[in-house]
């Protein structure tokens, strides 16, 4: 099989890469990526001389560049390919319609004339939006996304559901929870405490940290994206999640335990705008068609995830210089000397 992987430079796109050429021997990868910010060449190093992988630099939403990959002979396209951090949406939602919904729009169009055989989107639990204290979303659950990123995330979903009705397109949706691993750029709340505690620096943690999210290994999403690839039902959707609630409170503690940091780095912050309280994922229907089940243990995985990024301190030290320092002070600069000052007065 011959892929286009759009945004394959940036987290979850450069583990789903490394997976399909290690499983696939057979298999060609074009890599596209407009190397944005959250995308690092990096990411790709091992597999950059790979002569069954080749790379791209482009914006998914430019008509000329999509056409010109997918005329070299494509038989899928995966789209990872997406503005993705809620904060960054709060503050200007300028380039999440643009990438995330012009961008999904202009790769349907041309998968359509190039007739490209299949193409699966790369969607997230967000567009359900927050989930009372029990519950989990399915595939049915109403769209209610909270965040401008979510809602773009949820029109991308929309569109690719339209071109398989209007136009016949052989479409999958996927929709997972929050990824954990490797490569995961520091903006992301595990990589930003790691980064943050191996640093000594504080851990900006918003509201009263009680906020849940459903954990996954970046390699088991890997998994699961590539059997709704190959074979899930076209038209359909699959959600994806490893049943891992975890408090983010509770996320902190045990990265500093980990690495011996003291509770004290931890700041509790203003919280965001719209800050959803819940997400849980029931993943069933990918379990029950595809067979699909997760393999990593979270206790095991995020002590992996803590060691990876102790013993690759260059990657993320490059990777948390120049504009990385004004986003981060913009966002956390008031908030942690706020915090400072509550708990001089306390």
């Amino acid at each position: 099989m011959r892929l286009l992987v759009t945004g394959g430079a940036g987290f979850i796109g450069a583990n789903f890469v490394h997976h399909a050429l290690a499983a696939y021997p057979a298999d060609e990868v074009l890599t596209l990526d407009l190397l944005t910010y959250a995308g690092n060449l990096a990411n790709l190093e091992s597999v950059m001389g790979n002569p069954r992988h080749r790379f791209v630099r482009a914006d998914i939403a430019d008509p000329d560049a999509v056409a010109a990959a997918v005329a070299s002979g494509v038989d899928a396209i995966v789209n990872f390919a997406a503005e993705s951090h809620v904060d960054r949406s709060i503050v200007d939602a300028t380039a999440f319609l643009h990438t995330n919904v012009v961008g999904t729009q202009v790769l349907l169009d041309a998968a359509r004339r190039a007739g490209v055989r299949r193409f699966l989107q790369v969607s997230t639990d967000e567009v359900y939006g927050s989930l009372g204290p029990t519950g989990a979303f399915r595939e049915e659950s109403p769209l209610h996304p909270s965040s401008p990123y979510a809602a773009s995330k949820a029109a991308a979903d929309l569109l690719v559901g339209a071109a398989h009705h209007t136009h016949g397109l052989d479409t999958v949706v996927t929709r997972c929870s929050n990824n954990y691993g490797p490569y995961q750029f520091p903006e992301k709340l595990i990589p930003l405490f790691i980064t943050n505690a191996l640093a000594g620096e504080p851990l900006p943690l918003y509201g009263d940290g009680r906020n849940v999210r459903d954990w996954i290994h970046v390699a088991d999403h890997c998994r699961a994206l590539d059997l709704a690839l190959r074979n899930g039902r076209a038209g359909e959707t699959y959600n994806i999640g490893a049943g891992n609630e975890r408090a983010n409170c509770d996320i902190a503690t045990l990265i500093l335990r980990a690495l011996g940091k003291p509770a004290s780095l931890v700041r509790y912050v203003t919280d965001r705008p719209g800050h959803d309280r819940r997400y849980a994922i029931d993943a069933s229907k990918i379990v029950d068609e595809l067979g699909w089940t997760p393999r990593q243990p979270f206790d095991e995985g995020i002590v992996a995830t803590i060691e990876w990024y102790r013993l690759h301190r260059p990657w993320w030290e490059a990777v948390k210089s120049g504009a990385y320092r004004e986003y981060y002070q913009r966002m956390y600069g008031e908030r942690l000397r706020a915090a400072g000052q509550a708990g001089e007065r306390s």
